[in-house]
């Protein structure tokens, strides 16, 4: 079930509506069958992987609890329950998503000993939003040991916490301080609060704009630039205007979805954190981070980068740990090598911008470059966001080989196709384009106001209750006549549920 679908059109209100009049103990029993319901409709039977996860993690976290601090094999005994709780996580986590390629890398070096083992012995379709679920389990683990959280003693809640359906399959990756803290308090949320309901609903709003307005009529023409049976045809401008279209579909994607998400929780009293802060206006590799995919990037540094020893054990230990923190990440987006090369290149890229800062700071305090100038800022944005775009193919890309295909295909001298009619045999006409800027100037608009500390919520609810009902019918008017629908109006599916 997609959010822009129609079938979640007509189960999310009838979901709010049945959440706003049932007693206030059983909400949350409410909103866990329903977060089942939503996961089961694209596959029932990997419902079982999801209870697997919730019933290990809640029994760890249970476990946890019980250790007393006065035992002298208490710190022994709950890292043997984190352990276990990691162990198994990560065992489904690999055989449903990674055991192919595992099995194809080995074939691979057997083979060039002269070892056959074969095609893999498992075919197996890869359960929706896995990768998210188990991380935030998982965290949800670690925050109890290290006394962070206490365990929660109410299964179905808990359960709640890891299948809560609006960013079940995409995140973001909730942490237990805050989702788990807040459905705690559930019976005691104001559900009829008109501010906050319009506010959740202005911001879902604006992601099935950025979803079906600039997302999905930007993938037409990538898909055509990367499509596998004629990709090599592309060059020149047409290939390097497929690269930055990918750049936008990818964040107005995934964005568009957290958007939606944030927003659904918001109609009914639960706030998710913040994943997205305008991270194309980043002016380096590491401010990118701070903005793209915020609750991943925080998961990775939390659990990953400080037990590794982040900084603290100089700095040839922080460059590992932070190659090893952008290898994984690639990894976790997807098993193929060109993930790994994708978090790899972001990896050497924070290295670099690591060890070059001294000489940097030091340049431009000789030149008298201030870097806080608008001027400055604007060139360091503009090289950050080149360098992500080009990072970009390799996650786009269906081979690393395609990856580098295309990057060498881009290097051609052809501007004319930019006005010789060229780019509308990829799927998209004139007026297609014509609406692609035009989202661009009010998504550039929006994120400019964000970036100075502005709401679009926020601005909505202060406008005249004619001005809002207008702007509000306006809005979705837009989306439903400009939105891109696929064959028989199917529902585009958003990038991130691959993972």
């Amino acid at each position: 079930m997609f959010f822009n679908s129609l079938s979640f059109l007509i189960f999310f209100p009838l979901v709010v509506l049945i959440y706003f009049i049932i007693p206030r103990k059983v909400r949350y029993i409410w909103l866990l069958i329903a977060s089942y319901y939503f996961y089961m409709s694209w596959n029932a039977k990997y419902a079982v992987l999801l209870l697997g996860s919730t019933v290990v993690t809640y029994l760890c976290g249970i476990m946890l609890s019980r250790c007393k601090k006065d035992d002298p094999k208490s710190g022994k005994n709950k890292k043997l329950i984190v352990a276990l709780s990691l162990v198994i996580n990560f065992a489904i986590l690999f055989v449903f998503k990674y055991f192919g390629f595992g099995w194809s890398v080995l074939a691979s070096v057997l083979g060039k000993a002269g070892i056959s083992i074969g095609e893999s012995p498992l075919s197996l379709l890869l359960p929706v939003g896995i990768s998210f679920y188990i991380f935030q389990a998982v965290g949800y683990t670690i925050d109890v040991y290290r006394g962070e959280i206490e365990a929660e003693k109410n299964f179905f809640r808990y359960a709640l916490f890891v299948s809560f359906f609006p960013q079940l399959v995409a995140g973001p990756i909730e942490r237990s301080k805050n989702l788990l803290g807040r459905l705690r308090d559930i019976d005691k949320i104001d559900l009829w609060n008109i501010n906050r309901i319009r506010e959740g609903i202005v911001v879902m709003v604006y992601g099935y704009f950025l979803k079906m307005i600039i997302a999905d009529r930007a993938g037409i023409y990538v898909d055509h630039i990367y499509a596998v049976d004629s990709y090599s045809l592309n060059k020149g401008f047409t290939v390097i205007l497929g690269i930055l279209l990918f750049s936008l579909q990818i964040y107005c994607d995934f964005a568009g979805y957290t958007f939606i998400a944030i927003g659904a929780g918001k109609v009914m009293g639960i706030d998710l954190m913040t994943n997205f802060k305008m991270p194309y206006f980043a002016v380096s590799v590491k401010d990118f981070w701070n903005r793209w995919h915020i609750s991943l990037s925080s998961w990775f540094k939390d659990y990953l980068y400080i037990p590794l020893g982040g900084s603290r054990k100089g700095k040839v230990r922080k460059y590992l740990n932070l190659m090893i923190v952008f290898l994984v990440s690639g990894l976790w987006h997807g098993a193929g090598w060109h993930f790994i090369v994708w978090g790899g290149m972001h990896g050497v890229l924070r290295v670099l911008e690591e060890m070059t800062q001294g000489i940097r700071d030091k340049a431009c305090k000789i030149l008298r470059i201030d870097r806080k100038k608008s001027s400055n800022a604007f060139w360091c944005m503009l090289i950050t966001f080149i360098l992500v775009s080009i990072a970009w193919v390799f996650f786009r890309a269906e081979s690393l080989r395609q990856a580098l295909d295309i990057l060498k295909q881009s290097v051609a001298w052809n501007p004319w196709v930019l006005t010789d009619g060229s780019l509308f045999e990829f799927g998209l006409t004139q007026w297609d384009f014509n609406v692609l800027i035009a989202a661009l100037v009010v998504l550039v608009t929006v994120d400019i106001l964000r970036y100075r500390g502005h709401s679009l919520a926020g601005w909505y609810s202060k406008q005249g209750l004619v001005f809002r009902w207008l702007f509000l019918g306006i809005a979705i008017m837009a989306i439903i006549l400009a939105g891109v629908y696929g064959a028989g109006y199917n529902a585009a599916q958003f990038i991130y549920f691959q993972f």
